[in-house]
């Protein structure tokens, strides 16, 4: 796979809610493609469901885009059928791998502009939905997050699609970074750019880079303003 030669192969949404038995919750996770255009809102796809709204859904999780080419492998690893939408994704892509996406990088897709914002975390829920108990030590072990963005411009997409890169940012710290872990010099570079440029991060991505540096005997003093959940009111840039 290469950046930025990439386009949409599947575009999905929720096609029934999928009841967790653990937290007796009913999640949006079983998604599957649609025909014709989807539409990209500021606080999530349109027709899209997140059942626990606590660790899910909010402006900096608006959109999930995952790899055709490195979910299929995991089906081959795993012996698993693993058709497009499996892995709750809305966004399928081909000939882009989302873990190479840049922190910050914005895309258009469609008439929608989207910026990457963090990484997929493997949850109960979806060790559940896969029907195996270890799958988030799999899915983690594989080293590949997919990517979550944020919608900049509302807009539609449909499958087939081309992904324009609009902008990357020059830290260069990938999503496929933060999910492995972030070295210190990573995350300096990463902290310090969203200083400079006034970008608002990830909670829980800030923090690891935070952490990360606290490991190498650093400590930096990101401000608050400039972390968040992306849930909330007004405009859901509050923890």
């Amino acid at each position: 796979m290469s950046v930025g030669t990439g386009r949409i192969a599947a575009v999905c949404t929720v096609a029934q809610l999928f009841p967790v038995e653990a937290s007796g919750l009913m999640s949006g996770i079983d998604k599957r493609p649609v025909d014709g255009p989807i539409r990209l809102l500021t606080h999530g796809v349109l027709g899209d469901v997140q059942g626990d709204r606590e660790h899910h859904g909010g402006i900096f999780k608006s959109v999930y885009a995952y790899a055709r080419e490195a979910r299929e492998a995991h089906a081959a690893a795993r012996g698993l059928d693993l058709p497009d939408g499996s892995f709750g994704e809305n966004l399928v892509t081909t000939g882009q791998d989302t873990d190479e996406t840049v922190i910050g990088e914005r895309w258009r897709v469609g008439t929608a502009e989207l910026e990457a914002t963090t990484v997929r975390n493997p949850c109960g829920t979806f060790s559940a939905w896969i029907g195996d108990r270890r799958w988030g030590r799999h899915f983690t072990a594989a080293g590949g997050a997919g990517a979550y963005f944020r919608v900049l411009v509302v807009g539609e997409t449909s499958a087939g699609d081309e992904i324009e890169v609009l902008h990357r940012p020059e830290h260069g710290v990938t999503i496929g970074d933060a999910f492995r872990g972030l070295t210190p010099r990573q995350a300096r570079d990463l902290l310090e750019w969203a200083e400079r440029s006034d970008t608002v991060l990830y909670d829980s991505l800030a923090g690891s880079a935070q952490n990360a540096l606290r490991r190498a005997g650093e400590d930096h003093g990101f401000p608050v303003r400039l972390r968040s959940t992306g849930r909330g009111l007004g405009m859901g840039m509050g923890l």
